[in-house]
């Protein structure tokens, strides 16, 4: 008990010192305390001078700092509030969620009221709109991955909880220490948003401490237990009930992958040379359909297809994709349909990327609504993302339940792309010979991948563990009434 009461004392005096620390800085930045503001501008200035001319490390820092953009880390706090919520621990959810938006207040309301101006250099590297104080990268990634990990620290085994948490701590510095190196903030607006992190963090952990011992429940230690250790049957992913040799899985479908996207650019490669080679000869009206389009153009269409054309980009299929992901993974608590939609995902994006790098066919002869696309028209990557992504839902949710509402997940899987593809025609970015090599893409690659991974495995070994006859069945039964006999007669 003692050293349980120096522990928390000893939490709580971390915490109140950030918050110290945090509004001394605030009233020496307000106020523009001379010895820090040249701290701050001569660190600025000598980081510019030895990193501005560095194109590799420049490149890194860039990698690097987009961790702690505000829509990734915003990302991750919703994805892990839905699990929560899937998994019904509520209150976990509503932590999670509270702490998010914490950051979502705290970095706009201070920036400004602050109204600090962002550091002038030599030799500009990035160009961020907003105040500098305090960093919104180092606040938001300190608040939200600090919150994941308290929430999600039961699910990780004992031995990796300690290397997890210093992960999640070397990962903030490191956010924190490059946008300070690329020039976009003062070392001061990075430590004072390290600081206001870790005030809010502490003090949202003890609200939920405080919580649990009214309830009677037992506080753990939140960085070797996390806020809620009973949570752990809950949030933990499910393991096979035996498992096969799991690398010789994981190297048979990664060889599978690899194998099939050879395969599958090969055919979509050789169809997009045919396209282009008799592309003269109108195929599938590839001339007549984008003008006919082009000639009936109106601005209640245009805005239409503009809404229908972005349903179809990356920004949609990777939010859609992730809600996806994290809901297959609270409900299923298997990692293979998780996989299996990151896959999906990846490769159908190298497989359009490379295609289209190789045939490089020009956009149809009409006015285009979205000029100066980086990619060629062969094949449409928005119609090919939409059908990979819709199509492996349903190849997820049609198997794993008998309910009626299964079946709704056909309406987008059908819809989805036939909006998406009309909208392209319409806006005159594909011929529809480009969007037959979408269609071709996605279907193969589809069935290559769900093959490879199998991302209803588990449903095949629980078929393959019931009993599947009279005599099985009766078999069990007896064995069961048997033990009860025993456990009888034992007592």
């Amino acid at each position: 008990m003692a050293q349980r009461n120096r522990r928390r004392l000893t939490a709580t005096a971390a915490v109140a010192a950030c918050g110290f620390i945090f509004g001394v800085l605030l009233l020496l930045v307000r106020f523009q305390w001379p010895p820090l503001e040249s701290v701050d501008h001569g660190l600025a200035t000598d980081l510019n001078r030895a990193v501005a001319g560095d194109r590799i490390l420049v490149a890194v820092l860039r990698a690097v700092t987009t961790l702690g953009n505000p829509g990734i880390v915003t990302w991750g706090v919703v994805l892990g509030t839905l699990i929560l919520l899937v998994r019904r621990r509520y209150r976990l959810a509503g932590y999670l969620a509270v702490a998010g938006l914490g950051a979502a207040i705290l970095v706009p309301a201070l920036k400004l009221a602050v109204g600090r101006l962002r550091p002038v250099v030599a030799n500009p590297i990035l160009h961020e709109n907003g105040n500098s104080f305090p960093s919104g990268h180092a606040l938001g990634s300190s608040i939200c991955y600090g919150a994941l990990l308290l929430a999600f620290l039961p699910a990780l085994p004992p031995r990796a909880r300690r290397p997890v948490v210093w992960a999640v701590g070397i990962l903030v510095a490191t956010i924190g220490v490059t946008r300070i190196m690329l020039g976009v903030h003062y070392l001061s607006d990075v430590v004072g948003a390290w600081c206001l992190g870790v005030a809010w963090l502490g003090l949202t952990a003890y609200t939920f401490e405080l919580w649990r011992h009214r309830t009677g429940a037992r506080v753990p230690a939140p960085l070797k237990e996390g806020l809620e250790p009973e949570a752990a049957p809950d949030i933990k992913p499910v393991d096979p009930a035996a498992p096969p040799s799991r690398w010789s899985v994981v190297g048979r479908a990664a060889a599978l992958t690899v194998v099939a996207w050879v395969l599958v650019f090969g055919a979509v490669a050789g169809v997009g040379h045919l396209v282009v080679a008799y592309g003269g000869s109108n195929l599938l009206g590839d001339h007549t359909v984008p003008h006919y389009l082009a000639a009936h153009r109106t601005p209640g269409l245009n805005g239409a297809s503009n809404f229908w054309s972005k349903a179809g980009d990356t920004h949609a299929i990777l939010a859609v994709g992730l809600v996806a992901g994290a809901l297959a993974l609270a409900v299923v608590r298997r990692w293979r349909p998780v996989v299996f939609l990151l896959v999906l995902a990846i490769g159908e994006l190298t497989l359009f990327l490379a295609a289209a790098a190789t045939i490089g066919r020009d956009r149809p002869d009409v006015p285009q609504l979205d000029p100066h696309l980086p990619t060629s028209s062969y094949p449409s990557g928005h119609l090919a993302a939409t059908i990979s992504l819709y199509a492996g839902i349903v190849l997820l949710v049609v198997p794993r339940t008998r309910a009626w509402w299964r079946w709704l997940t056909l309406v987008p899987a059908v819809v989805m792309p036939l909006l998406v593809a009309t909208s392209r025609l319409y806006r005159g970015e594909h011929h529809p010979t480009d969007l037959m090599g979408s269609v071709i893409l996605a279907a193969l690659w589809l069935t290559a991948t769900y093959l490879a991974i199998r991302p209803n495995a588990d449903l095949d070994d629980n078929r393959s563990a019931r009993p599947t006859s009279v005599h099985s069945r009766q078999t069990v039964v007896e064995s069961a009434q048997v033990a009860r006999a025993d456990e009888v007669v034992a007592d």
